[in-house]
């Protein structure tokens, strides 16, 4: 068992009957709907389901899980989901993948946002390893570009083999590198301002819990 499936199979521990649960999306998400599964045939788990994406509904009804679509919920007991980068005070940066409008949405609706890491993705301030992903209009990437121009954000539009990037949303990709230090909090409240953009990967006092496996330990870190 490598440390993706330790963290996921933590995580599914912890999990109780009757939960209302949000899915992340990537490898340390199927992982943790794996173990979910394992818990629900073999221990008769009463749970339900929201999906923060095709992909992981698919898996999720594919392995027997009650799916419930986004539009019948109004909250979350729990949401489970990976991270890019996770810094000292649980701030995040998501959006390698393409979901960042459910993700996001999923996280602001459950009481509990459970963070699930090995140790490669700790960092000292966000944007360390990658840059910010921005969802943007598809016609507004070049105003929100002179925008992020204006706050120190050099952007280029994420390609995908010979075309661009395009999110389950339906939006375009901003790939941003700022040449000064990020601070989360002013960064995360200048992307609201601006006109154009859909969503942004800087997931700032939603992290309830982040669980990182490190070499067989599982280290709990509760915000």
């Amino acid at each position: 068992m490598n440390d993706k499936q330790r963290v996921a199979v933590h995580a599914a521990q912890q999990v109780h009957n009757g939960m209302l649960l949000g899915l992340g999306t990537g490898s340390t998400a199927n992982f943790f709907i794996e173990a979910l599964a394992e818990r629900v045939q073999h221990e008769n788990l009463q749970i339900q389901v929201v999906s923060s994406s095709v992909v992981s509904a698919i898996k999720a009804r594919s392995l027997g899980l009650s799916l419930l679509a986004i539009e019948q919920i109004e909250r979350l007991d729990v949401y489970v989901d990976g991270a890019d980068e996770v810094t000292p005070d649980l701030d995040l940066l998501k959006g390698r993948g393409f979901d960042l409008v459910r993700e996001k949405l999923l996280a602001r609706a459950s009481d509990a946002f459970w963070v699930l890491i090995d140790s490669s993705k700790q960092v000292e301030k966000l944007g360390q390893n990658f840059p910010i992903p921005i969802e943007v209009m598809p016609w507004a990437w070049r105003l929100v570009q002179r925008n992020l121009a204006m706050i120190g954000g050099e952007a280029q539009l994420r390609p995908n083999g010979d075309g661009l990037c395009v999110t389950s949303h339906g939006s375009l990709v901003l790939d941003t590198v700022f040449a000064h230090e990020i601070d989360a909090k002013p960064l995360n409240d200048q992307l609201n301002d601006i006109p154009g953009i859909v969503e942004h990967g800087v997931f700032k006092d939603l992290a309830s819990a982040v669980f990182c496996a490190h070499e067989g330990c599982i280290d709990e870190r509760w915000a």
